[in-house]
């Protein structure tokens, strides 16, 4: 008898090949048959009319911290991922020397990068733990929904060996501090790191400002850490970069990977300044993959989207005197006094006039880009439903629509603002991009930008949108969409026992009811600690999520079990 079989559904297993009804069979947390399955299970669940698929594996998160305090891994845990790595662009929380100056400038730079409430960092992390392989320990003596790989983060690195040094970009650390780090991260792959991940973008600064520390670092720092990956034999090489200097920067990480002879992935989204540069990026990745340079971009199939919302982050009034006046209010209060006519005259008039980021005056003013999300939400809307264009037709002032659709439902309204990969009003080049050979779905954050953004749920999207709903463009086959967020993501980051549906497998598997599948418009909750906010986005359609052969989640309701554990490096191709 087997612990469990999954009976008569779509099998999708992951490896690409076309679905076929079947049942799948899972004994002792393994995949033991799929296909026509003799003999009975000790619980048998009906997957008819349903697609059975691979548990997703998500290799772009930021649970750095909530992993230390929290089982359940929301929002990814509720969209069938069964898999995570965090520790991406660079940062995390070990290691860490103890003390609070060591532990506020981690925090701070989470808070400022990753968007992520300092207040639940500080209340939340254990800080049980200073070197990174003791940190991972901290991670696998917590069960989880999920199991989980982590990175060793650049940042992080540079500032226990640097010291206050390490967070400033401008200066470079010695040789015997390169070769420090270099032997860390090597301590760190051999105690079951995934890889070595950092950040070379602008955009990530900390909660006062200050760019984050590996910025611009050095060919030689950063050989220096690759030849780590190249002595242990193991681990990813994971890079955030502006890419400004298109050849310079992949030429150094064309490099990087050459010399450590490791798989090194670049985030790759879609610009408005050059729409087109992401074919220039992706072109480069497949003439030196072709030359043995094992070069991939890590790409999402939906926009890089802001919410703009009373609640967030982030609206298009935010940085106006008048409001900044009143956003300490709690939100019913701040509400009742927008709706004041003297206080919506001055924040009317002071818009436009303020001061702030290129992304947050964007978002602010581009008005023919920012649109209601709805519900069920829509991310791909044309221009013609835009605020600008909805202005138009109705001769009103479009920051005056802004403000009176952001104080509807008690203030809980939503503006959507692609900010990437939606250079053209559509998903076309974002389709081109995931069906790149050279690609990989990512980019999902899960975990991070909790007030802003809540991409946790791009492989439910990538189902909704490409697979059943969309009407502007070319779908995408299932296969190929189950393929890419499983045994792609997985192969990548050397986990060779999950992500296809076959004997021997980990028994990581979805049963989805895609006629019935449905996103819910993003929600905040309150349950970080000291009672930060974040976002989540409801699901229907997951019948059930099932991890290491213990199902996590029926009907999107978590069981109570936490079969989730730490991932030490890569895992072996199975034996069925």
């Amino acid at each position: 008898m087997y612990d469990i079989v999954i009976r008569g559904g779509t099998i999708v297993d992951g490896t690409g090949r076309a679905a076929s009804t079947g049942d799948v069979a899972v004994q002792g947390g393994r995949i033991v048959a799929v296909g026509a399955v003799d003999g009975t299970g000790r619980r048998e669940i009906d997957a008819d009319g349903a697609l059975v698929t691979p548990g997703w594996v998500d290799i772009h998160t930021h649970y750095d911290g909530q992993v230390t305090w929290d089982g359940l891994i929301q929002p990814s845990s509720q969209h069938g991922v069964t898999s995570i790595v965090m520790g991406n662009c660079g940062v995390g929380f070990a290691p860490a020397r103890r003390g609070a100056a060591d532990h506020d400038f981690l925090i701070s730079l989470m808070e400022g990068v990753e968007d992520i409430p300092g207040s639940a960092l500080h209340e939340g992390l254990p800080w049980d733990w200073e070197s990174f392989p003791e940190y991972l320990d901290a991670v696998d003596r917590r069960p989880h929904a999920v199991d989980i790989g982590a990175q060793m983060p650049h940042a992080a690195l540079r500032a226990y060996v640097m010291g206050a040094r390490g967070a400033d970009h401008e200066i470079d650390p010695t040789p015997a501090e390169i070769a420090e780090m270099s032997r860390l991260t090597e301590e760190a792959l051999l105690a079951g790191a995934i890889g070595f991940a950092t950040s070379r973008t602008i955009n990530h600064r900390s909660r006062t400002g200050q760019k984050i520390g590996s910025l611009t670092a050095s060919t030689e720092e950063l050989l220096g850490i690759g030849e780590a990956l190249r002595r242990a034999g193991r681990g990813v090489f994971q890079f955030v970069s502006d890419l400004r200097d298109v050849e310079y920067e992949l030429g150094l990480m064309e490099r990087i990977a050459r010399e450590c002879g490791r798989p090194l992935s670049v985030s790759l989204i879609q610009a408005d300044p050059q729409p087109d540069k992401w074919r220039t990026v992706l072109d480069h990745l497949a003439r030196a993959s072709a030359t043995g340079a094992d070069m991939k971009a890590q790409v999402c199939a939906r926009p890089v989207g802001l919410l703009m919302t009373l609640q967030g982050s982030m609206n298009p009034f935010m940085l106006c005197p008048s409001y900044r006046e009143i956003e300490h209010l709690p939100l019913a209060d701040r509400v009742a006094r927008m709706h004041d006519p003297e206080v919506r005259a001055r924040i009317l008039a002071e818009h436009g006039h303020d001061k702030g980021s290129a992304l947050v005056k964007a978002a602010a003013r581009e008005f023919n880009k920012l649109f209601r999300l709805g519900d069920p939400p829509d991310y791909e809307q044309p221009e013609e439903q835009s605020i600008g264009a909805t202005a138009a037709r109705m001769g009103v002032d479009p920051k005056e629509l802004v403000y009176d659709i952001l104080l509807e439902r008690g203030g809980e309204e939503m503006l959507y603002f692609p900010a990437g990969n939606y250079s053209r009003f559509n998903l076309d080049d974002a389709r081109e991009m995931v069906l790149h050979p050279r690609t990989l779905y990512g980019l999902s954050d899960g975990g991070a930008h909790v007030g802003v953004i809540c991409d946790g749920s791009f492989p439910t999207y990538n189902l909704v949108h490409w697979v059943r709903d969309r009407t502007r463009g070319e779908k995408i086959p299932v296969e190929t969409v189950v393929k890419g967020q499983t045994h792609d993501t997985a192969r990548h980051v050397g986990w060779n026992d999950r992500g296809v549906l076959a004997p021997g497998y980990k028994a990581d598997v979805n049963v989805i009811d895609l006629d019935g599948m449905r996103l819910h418009p993003p929600r905040f909750t309150f349950d970080l600690p000291a009672g930060g906010r974040r976002l989540l986005q409801d699901v229907d359609g997951y019948r059930m999520t099932m991890c290491s052969g213990t199902v996590t989640f029926v009907d999107g309701e978590h069981t109570g079990e936490l079969p989730g554990r730490l991932v030490r490096g890569a895992q072996a191709v199975p034996t069925a």
